[in-house]
């Protein structure tokens, strides 16, 4: 046998043995759909080199065990909800309708978080009025201001922030603000993150990259930090869609308007979102602030009775979707959504055809152009079932509508950063506030059908009339939904 002959014999037999290995580090890899595991060996056994490479980079959730110890570290250093929340926050049984108890049961299971009463809040009017009214509250600030975004802008709404910030530097307001390192590369990279630093504001980059080469080694590169959490004085927060930018969002401008939603909150239920904060900042900077959630919690006004949601690829894998699993299930009149990006898991998809076949009047909006064309083509796959089903889908036309919201029967709602899609689910850090409250779920209605009357109706009839190519594509792009 030539030598030529033995050397293609060793390149085979290592090709096979590495494709055997990732193979079977795929079936053992734990917390994997089915469908997931088939999608990663078909593209490993069928593209080798590239599939293995896909695998490094995009297979496993992983943050790199420093971090995630770090991060288990500083959760650990943070004192139990329970020893620190008083009798007086926390709602009696009978504050909550016997049929929505398990959903905030359900909530508690994520963070440990108990749903709480005496919240006082309002829906605020836009993007703009979103970025003014946090503007306004970090000027009155007394003691500190913690600001977590994903985005942030050099832009007019993004400086405006950042201004305020110096300002309250300035007088003495401790001031600590955190932007995921690529979604707010821009402005980490720039002269106003540079300004703020020295105007005395403490300042970190969430999940930073560093050697995107030598990234995958550490941690998969695409997990990152899509939290939007304002917190001030540990009375006042701030939950929803909205980033640091604004709505014309000049990075993505043929997009915009962007169209967003953030909710004002004051109470109890601010300490839980700084439970969030806390937790990012100290396990990405050596300063431990967990002493801020051990000042008693307080409340003798009456109101609204929240709870935060915090998921990520740390937190109890499938959190997200079994929370917007439990609230589909939970409607019984009327269930209505709206969110950007819909690439659900099979369970998710069953439950929102559920809704609708048993009766509910299930309304979901998306975008009628997206940014993202792979989840707009992956979301249409989807199309067909769920009108078959009875689910009346509409494309919102005036922007891009990026409110991720859902109400149930006029009486509660889930507002905040995670979408309907694989990416909310597993691989982004996500914030979330589940409420029941009347009256301000009659505002996110009335919102919701703002976004209505600027949509258009999708029906059967136009799905059926797609060509087979565009049918084609749709579905073949929703089959890599498991391995994305």
């Amino acid at each position: 046998m030539s030598y030529e002959s033995i050397l293609g014999l060793i390149f085979l037999a290592l090709d096979i043995s590495l494709q055997i290995a990732f193979v079977v580090r795929v079936l053992l890899r734990p917390h994997r759909e089915p469908a997931s595991r088939i999608a990663w060996v078909v593209v490993i056994v069928a593209v080798p080199l590239i599939g293995i490479l896909a695998y490094l980079f995009f297979g496993e959730t992983s943050i790199g065990r420093r971090r995630v110890e770090r991060l288990r570290e500083s959760i650990a250093r943070l004192p139990v909800w329970a020893d620190v929340a008083t009798t007086d926050v926390m709602p009696l049984q009978e504050d909550l309708p016997q049929g929505y108890l398990h959903l905030f049961q359900a909530g508690k299971t994520v963070n440990g978080f108990d749903p709480v009463g005496g919240n006082r809040a309002h829906l605020l009017a836009d993007s703009n009025v979103s970025i003014d009214s946090i503007v306004a509250d970090i000027d009155v600030a007394k003691e500190h201001v913690h600001l977590l975004f994903y985005i942030w802008l050099q832009d007019n709404n993004g400086c405006k922030v950042v201004e305020a910030l110096k300002r309250a530097a300035a007088r003495g307001v401790t001031c600590r603000a955190m932007a995921d390192c690529l979604g707010s590369r821009s402005m980490i990279n720039s002269e106003h993150w540079q300004a703020m630093r020295k105007a005395g504001v403490l300042l970190a980059r969430a999940l930073p990259i560093g050697n995107p080469l030598l990234r995958p080694l550490r941690g998969r590169i695409d997990l990152r930090n899509h939290r939007k959490i304002v917190v001030i004085d540990n009375h006042i927060t701030f939950c929803g869609s909205q980033n640091c930018a604004d709505p014309e969002f000049r990075v993505k401008a043929k997009f915009a308007p962007w169209v967003d939603i953030m909710i004002r909150f004051e109470g109890p239920i601010a300490r839980q979102n700084q439970y969030l904060f806390a937790s990012d900042w100290m396990a990405e900077t050596a300063e431990d602030i967990s002493a801020l959630l051990r000042e008693p919690i307080s409340s003798t006004q009456s109101g609204l009775t929240a709870q935060v949601i915090g998921t990520g690829p740390t937190v109890r894998y499938s959190a997200m979707p079994e929370m917007f699993e439990t609230l589909l299930y939970s409607a019984r009149r009327e269930l209505v959504i709206t969110t950007p990006y819909y690439v659900p898991d099979e369970s998710m998809q069953a439950a929102l055809c559920s809704s609708a076949r048993r009766g509910v009047d299930t309304i979901i909006i998306f975008p009628a152009k997206n940014d993202s064309w792979i989840v707009s083509v992956a979301s249409h796959s989807y199309y067909a079932d769920l009108l078959t089903a009875g689910v009346r889908i509409f494309e919102y036309e005036g922007g891009l509508l990026h409110t991720k919201s859902l109400t149930i029967d006029g009486e509660v709602t889930l507002i905040g950063s995670a979408n309907m899609d694989r990416r909310s689910f597993e691989l982004n850090y996500e914030n979330n506030i589940l409420f029941y409250d009347r009256v301000l779920t009659k505002d996110m209605r009335q919102r919701q059908e703002s976004y209505l009357a600027n949509s258009s109706p999708v029906t059967i009839e136009m799905v059926e009339s797609w060509s087979w190519q565009r049918r084609l594509c749709n579905n073949a792009i929703a089959m890599f939904g498991p391995v994305l």
